[in-house]
Formats: C-alpha cells, sequence, structure tokens
C-alpha cells in the first residue's frame, strides 16, 4: 500500500489546478529526496499518487493535466456529477493509507502535506486532520470550524458585525488557536482534508446525498459519532484562493448550499432546530430579495443579475416548503 494518495476535483479551474498539482508534486518530490534520516521521506517511503477527477470542465483542464503531469491519474466525467460523487470516484481508485483531498485552488507550502501525515501517525484515534489556509493575498483564513448552529444561519444572511462574524457563534475557532499547537475541531474546510483509510473504510465515502456542500461535514458528523477525532495542525499552511469554481455560477451555488443545509439538518438535526432554522431561511430570503432589488435600482447589477437572483431566491423557499 502506499503512504498517500492525493485528489483532486476540479471543474474549469485550469491554471489554478495546474499550480496546485505541481505545488503537491514539488512538495513530496522534495519530501522524497531530503535523504534517508529525514523524517519528511520516512513519511513518503512508500511512495504516493496523485488522482484528479475532471468534473467535464470546458475550459481543457484535463487536456493539460494530461499533457503536464502524465504520471497523473487522470479521471474524465462526462457531466458534472458534483463534489462527493468525484472524490468517492477516486477514492475507489486510490491506495495510500492517507488520503489527503485538496480543492483545485490549494497551494501547498513546504512540507505541509507530510506534516499532516505525521500527525496522523502520531494519533491514532484521529480520523481527519486539516492545516493552516491563507488567502492568496496572505491573510489569514479559517480552516476549521464547529458544526453548524442557528447563529450561523442567521449571520450568512445578516452579518450584524465583523466580530460576530468571526465569532464562535457563527462556527469559527478563535485565530489564536491557529497560532499554538494542534487543536481538537468539529470539521475541517472540504478545501483540506487528509483522512486515514482506516477511518474511511469505517465510516464510509462522502454522501452523494450532496451535490456540493456539506459533505465534509456530514463525514466528520459520522467519524464523531463513532468516536474518531478531527483535528487542526497549523503547522501544515497552504493557500486557498476559495470559491473559484462555484463562483462561476453563483446563484446555481446559493441554492446548492441550502439544499445541502437542508439535508444536514434533516439528517443530524432535531425537529424544534428544523423549524426554527427554516424560519431564519425564510426571512433571510426576504431580505435577500430586497437586497438584490437594492442593488438593482442602484446600478450595481444588471436586470439579468437581479432575475436570477429573483429566482434562486424562489427556488430555495420551494426547497424549503417541500423539506417536510
Amino acid at each position: 500500500m502506499l503512504d498517500l494518495s492525493v485528489i483532486v476535483v476540479s471543474y474549469n479551474t485550469k491554471d489554478l489546478l495546474l499550480q496546485c498539482l505541481q505545488s503537491v508534486i514539488d512538495s513530496l518530490e522534495d519530501a522524497l529526496t531530503a535523504g534517508r534520516l529525514s523524517i519528511d521521506a520516512r513519511s513518503i517511503s512508500h511512495g504516493y499518487e496523485v488522482l484528479v477527477v475532471d468534473n467535464a470542465s470546458a475550459d481543457g483542464s484535463a487536456f493539460a493535466v494530461g499533457r503536464r503531469f502524465p504520471e497523473v491519474r487522470l479521471i474524465e466525467n462526462e457531466f458534472n456529477r458534483g463534489f462527493a460523487a468525484a472524490n468517492n470516484q477516486a477514492i475507489e481508485l486510490s491506495q495510500g493509507r492517507r488520503i489527503l483531498f485538496l480543492n483545485p485552488d490549494t497551494v501547498v507550502h513546504g512540507n505541509a502535506i507530510t506534516e499532516l501525515m505525521r500527525f496522523l501517525d502520531r494519533y491514532p484515534r484521529t480520523a481527519a486532520v486539516t492545516g493552516k489556509l491563507f488567502y492568496d493575498n496572505g491573510d489569514f483564513q479559517h480552516s476549521a470550524f464547529h458544526f453548524p448552529g442557528l447563529w450561523m444561519t442567521f449571520l450568512d444572511f445578516f452579518p450584524l458585525h465583523h466580530r460576530l462574524q468571526q465569532s464562535r457563534l457563527n462556527g469559527r475557532y478563535s485565530p489564536q488557536n491557529y497560532l499554538q499547537r494542534p487543536f481538537e475541531i468539529d470539521h475541517p474546510l472540504g478545501a483540506c482534508m487528509m483522512v486515514r483509510r482506516e477511518a474511511l473504510d469505517r465510516i464510509g465515502q462522502f454522501s452523494e446525498d450532496y451535490f456540493m456542500y456539506c459533505e465534509e461535514i456530514d463525514w466528520c458528523l459520522r467519524a464523531k459519532r463513532d468516536r474518531w477525532l478531527v483535528y487542526c495542525q497549523p503547522a501544515a499552511e497552504m493557500t486557498h484562493y476559495g470559491g473559484q469554481s462555484t463562483a462561476q455560477l453563483p446563484d446555481m451555488m446559493f441554492v446548492e448550499l441550502y439544499r445541502s443545509r437542508l439535508r444536514l439538518f434533516k439528517k443530524y438535526y432535531n425537529p424544534f432546530y428544523r423549524v426554527v432554522a427554516k424560519g431564519v431561511i425564510a426571512l433571510g430570503l426576504w431580505w435577500e430579495h430586497g437586497r438584490a432589488l437594492q442593488r438593482y435600482l442602484n446600478g450595481e447589477i444588471t436586470p439579468l443579475q437581479y432575475v436570477a437572483r429573483q429566482h434562486a431566491c424562489r427556488r430555495v423557499f420551494g426547497l424549503l416548503r417541500a423539506d417536510q
């Protein structure tokens, strides 16, 4: 069995995908050539593989990967199967005792990958671990979160104050946590998540109930129920551009976000929570509709963008009515 499988699911992010793959290969090859006494070299001594699942990109991503990285195992889908299903395709083919799920808009820094591997080796009850993320301008980015709560749902629509946005109420851990030793978390951002094979075999793959969003939350909820731990290792640093695939279809992704959240709530949360959450979402949709109208009247968005946002809000309202 190999020491590591790296899985990247891509959709129309060719340039970022190529940059991501280059950073992964550079990091792992540097570890392999560090010498027999290097802890990085020992971490990856049994080899690694990189798998890319392309979800029917129209920008030549698959061709570019095949030409530049012939060593990468490429899976080309005829249609966009969604994030969870595409990752599961690669899991079925993977051979690593550790599996790193990376978004194509991430860049690995230094020995971040082997840091995550060593953490899993040191703590056998840890099912998954993430690292410390930065935006492309160097600013800190949250990579670890508490499970969703009602305040988080409220603050999605009504930001109120930036301190609340960065607080426990909005599911965030304090930035001070990332300056210290590794810390236990509820779930990572799906942009970077390394799992151990034994946990994956026991807990199962990502739930394909979700096309996009919440699949990593669902998986970590199942892991916690099975008494596994999830951690953040701040020593493993990466850049994450963020939202490069989803930004291509913002209104569709707005609908998919709430479709996934409602499914998550239905699977794991009590009836009272679901009723209150749906009320908050309904109120937020009215607010979002009004905000879109104001932006249209101010000339900030086009008529087409306004109609698209209206349609997205109506679709989410329909999801609320259908979710019984």
